[in-house]
């Protein structure tokens, strides 16, 4: 009996030996991969810009004249005039090797504040649908979100507002229309956002 023991636990020892030098020579790879990668985004040459998505921002739609009196709406109100003279791009996923390379690494800075622009501008706009929707603007915080939404962000927050809002406007139907943009996202938030989804289209029954 001892001897199968002792036998099993050094065909297991084996076994896991082995398996460690294959995880190490697949990370050595992984990372042989990037380096080479890198450097070569690094050489790439400035690149033509005019295929960006540059995002509009409508501010013309917004309610500006909401809730006047609330320090933090302003603060969200003013950002977002500063924001739509801005260049705004939404990079969520890609990583700066690609933009490089893509772009050219000279470009890389001015693609990274482009990318932070799209950040700051997503963030406020769900903080701010927010605070509509905590001071009864359902249908103006419905608006912010749905115009978010349509720019791909992946706040899922903003996801489940807007879920809670159809539900309490009477339209649930409109959660599958919110599957399409949430299925494509390129972020590591996209699996966690359809399962926001599908949640609240089991809560409608």
């Amino acid at each position: 009996m001892n001897l199968v023991f002792f036998a099993s636990v050094a065909t297991l020892s084996v076994a896991i030996a082995v398996n460690i030098r294959k995880n190490k020579k697949t990370q050595e790879a992984i990372e042989q991969d990037f380096w080479t990668r890198e450097r070569e985004a690094n050489s790439t040459r400035r690149k033509s810009l005019d295929d960006l998505e540059y995002i509009h921002i409508p501010v013309e739609q917004f309610p500006m004249s909401l809730l006047p009196d609330v320090p933090k709406v302003e603060d969200y109100k003013q950002i977002v005039m500063t924001l739509k003279d801005q260049p705004v791009v939404n990079f969520t996923g890609i990583s700066n090797t690609e933009l490089k390379l893509r772009y050219g690494a000279p470009n890389i800075d001015l693609l990274t504040q482009y990318d932070q622009n799209y950040t700051i501008l997503v963030r406020t706009l769900q903080q701010w649908a927010q605070a509509l929707y905590d001071a009864g603007h359902i249908d103006e915080a419905c608006r912010m979100l749905e115009y978010a939404v349509s720019t791909g962000t992946d706040i899922s927050s903003t996801y489940r507002l807007l879920c809670q809002i159809y539900k309490e406007q009477q339209t649930p139907e409109k959660i599958g229309h919110l599957y399409p943009i949430a299925e494509v996202l390129n972020s590591a938030m996209q699996k966690s956002i359809v399962r926001i989804l599908q949640e609240a289209d089991r809560s409608v029954d």
